[in-house]
């Protein structure tokens, strides 16, 4: 089939390619030039506009816009709206708020254009073993899509998971449990660390707990390279970010009545990890002096 990727990053580039070799047609677009020169010369079609971009796909044009969640995004499905007809499918693969995706998917189809949110896991891994692929959007939408969501998933990868909005929400909660998986293995692998018995091979340990374990997992091989690489991690600053799905999680899980202490914990972890040093803990260590006269270190 043939479509456009818009947005041309680690993610968006490696999507061409992998389409590429799936044998679509892919136009390539990004507001860097060289993004789209880069990719032309594996079979892209280049686009430097929006306007070249449309011009260059044949009705119902397929846009898949691969860009940062929130104003960006916005600004380009409106800018594609603007220049597409009815029946044309315009995709979100990024982490957008599910809220957002339902909003849009409605605005759109106020105009004939239908809107697909898709959930895209894999990062820069993609390429080589395929995206998990959580595709919210209309059944005929989805229909006309399928071809480019088969060729980017591996076996198995792939699933509709119902109306404009529900694809991102998976995918949401997807990167929730991912915040409180990561959290397990620092909090984990810090206690190795400084246990009793001296320095332990945590590359090592790493290792073992690969083959056979109950924890074994993707992230675990990651976690695994990485200290092979430099078993102190002395060269990563403990400064971690969060892009949204995480805070969205624990507000949905609020506004469900669900409990997710885990979730909630591992993403106020991210945000304690941004404080050179804590106003609460200087708070808390200045009380135990006043109550009872403990000692207190300055600064």
């Amino acid at each position: 089939m043939q479509l456009a990727m818009l947005g041309l990053g680690k993610m968006g580039g490696n999507m061409v390619q992998r389409l590429l070799g799936g044998g679509h047609k892919v136009v390539a677009y990004d507001v860097d030039p060289r993004r789209p020169a880069e990719l032309a010369a594996l079979g892209a079609a280049p686009a430097t506009t929006l306007d070249e971009v449309i011009a260059a796909l044949q009705p119902p044009r397929v846009c898949w816009a691969m860009v940062p969640a929130g104003k960006i995004t916005e600004e380009l499905v409106n800018s594609l709206a603007a220049r597409m007809q009815k029946g044309d499918i315009i995709i979100d693969g990024g982490n957008s708020n599910f809220k957002d995706s339902q909003r849009r998917a409605k605005e759109l189809a106020e105009r004939g254009i239908h809107f697909c949110d898709a959930g895209t896991s894999g990062g820069i891994w993609g390429l080589k073993v395929g995206y998990c692929l959580m595709v919210g959007g209309a059944p005929e939408a989805y229909a006309i899509i399928e071809p480019a969501l088969k060729t980017l998933a591996p076996e198995g990868g792939l699933m509709h998971t119902g109306p404009a909005g529900s694809g991102h929400f998976v995918k949401m909660v997807h990167n929730g449990i991912e915040y409180g998986l990561m959290t397990a293995y620092a909090e984990g692998f810090e206690i190795l660390k400084t246990s009793p018995f001296g320095q332990l091979d945590l590359p090592k340990i790493a290792g073992i707990w690969r083959n056979g374990s109950v924890v074994r997992s993707w992230l675990l091989d990651l976690l695994h390279d990485a200290l092979e690489k430099d078993p102190g991690l002395d060269g990563i600053r403990g400064y971690v970010e969060d892009s949204g799905e995480g805070r969205w999680t624990v507000q949905a899980a609020i506004d469900q009545n669900v409990p997710a202490p885990v979730i909630t914990l591992s993403l106020l972890m991210r945000i304690a990890s941004r404080q050179d040093e804590s106003f609460s803990a200087k708070v808390q260590a200045a009380l135990r002096n006043e109550f009872g006269g403990h000692a207190v270190k300055k600064s």
